[in-house]
C-alpha cells in the first residue's frame, strides 16, 4: 500500500523536533455546493528542526513516533522564513 502523502503549512515549531503542520481540505457541500475548507492540523517529526512557522512542507506517512505523532516531514516546498 502506498503512503499517503500531505502538503500543508507549518503553523506551531514549538516543540524539540516536532511541527504542527495545517492542511486545508476544500469540497463541495453536498447540498448547498458551497465551496467549504476543513483544516485538519498534524503533528509531523523533523530531525533537524530545520522548517519554520509559515514554511510550505510535504509530509509523509510513517511508522508511530510518539502518541499522537504519525506522519514526518518529507521535504520543504517553499521557504517563508528566508527573509
Amino acid at each position: 500500500m502506498a503512503l499517503k502523502e500531505r502538503v500543508g503549512t507549518v503553523v506551531s515549531d514549538k516543540m524539540d523536533k516536532t511541527v504542527v503542520v495545517a492542511v486545508e481540505n476544500r469540497f463541495p457541500h453536498p447540498i448547498y455546493q458551497k465551496t467549504v475548507s476543513r483544516t485538519t492540523r498534524y503533528k509531523a517529526h523533523d530531525e533537524t528542526n530545520a522548517v519554520k512557522v509559515g514554511d510550505r512542507v510535504r509530509i509523509t506517512e510513517t511508522r508511530p513516533l510518539s502518541r499522537t505523532k504519525r506522519w514526518a516531514v518529507a521535504e520543504v516546498l517553499s521557504n517563508t522564513s528566508a527573509s
